[in-house]
């Protein structure tokens, strides 16, 4: 038989500051690296089914957003945001 246990915190208003302030800054911090990779999808998409291959120019491809850039990027936002 698992038994579990479900507690209910009662912070008090400083530690309720401090709770939403972290979760806000965490809900900016997924929105902006969210928006990071839509902008890269927008920036870098092309219509090739549209054209042929010699006349469609291809944009050169900027680096790809993804988790391990973004995650390098987040010891950065640790010292400028204590």
């Amino acid at each position: 038989m698992k038994i579990s246990y479900q507690y209910k915190i009662k912070p008090n208003k400083q530690q309720a500051e401090i709770i939403d302030n972290t979760l806000e800054m965490l809900r900016y911090q997924y929105n902006y690296q969210l928006a990071q990779r839509f902008d890269w999808y927008e920036h870098n998409k092309c219509s090739i089914d549209r054209c042929s291959l010699v006349v469609c120019h291809l944009p050169e491809l900027k680096e790809q957003p993804n988790y391990y850039s973004q995650k390098a990027s987040l010891v950065q936002l640790k010292k400028d945001r204590p």
